[in-house]
């Protein structure tokens, strides 16, 4: 059974967890570095960095399970506006993951429709995100969302910068 819920503190373990192995399964065949890939982990994914992040009235943390095993989460992070946008009440999908054995059940959609309803009753009429250009199976799926592509950002893992698209959506 799949159980979707807004995360707590407690769930600060799995979701440190969640995101080192997601972003490896998403991510780290395109990070040649190793090094600075085990860096952005301790730095990103620390569970009292992921404590903060779920302390912090502008996060809201969803995790689901998979009878009681954790499988995935998301972020959104309120109040967060991309120069680009001319709107000021943007918010962005920072994160959203999934453990790729688990794709096939259409979580992600599940977990994308909860972000975009939440996103709307928070009065929210942006929501944006970025995407490593090199991730087609995650851009695909923003674009089946209705996101559009408006510009690109650097995004540096070590010394490395990974270009990532910018995606948005009027809500």
């Amino acid at each position: 059974m799949i159980t979707i819920k807004r995360a707590t503190l407690s769930d600060a373990i799995h979701i440190a967890l969640l995101g080192r192995i997601t972003y490896t399964e998403s991510h780290g065949e395109y990070i040649e570095n190793k090094k600075y890939l085990l860096d952005y982990y301790n730095t990103h994914y620390a569970v009292d960095q992921i404590r903060k992040e779920i302390n912090d009235k502008n996060n809201l943390f969803w995790i689901v399970f998979s009878d009681e095993l954790p499988i995935g989460f998301a972020k959104l992070s309120l109040h967060t506006n991309y120069p680009k946008l001319e709107n000021h009440n943007s918010c962005k999908l920072q994160r959203l993951y999934i453990l790729n054995d688990f794709i096939a059940l259409k979580i992600g959609s599940q977990l994308q429709e909860i972000i975009l309803k939440t996103a709307t009753e928070l009065k929210c009429t942006t929501i944006w995100l970025t995407a490593y250009y090199k991730n087609t199976k995650g851009i695909h799926f923003y674009k089946k969302y209705g996101f559009k592509e408006i510009g690109n950002i650097d995004f540096f893992v070590g010394e490395k910068n990974y270009e990532n698209l910018v995606f948005a959506k009027k809500l």
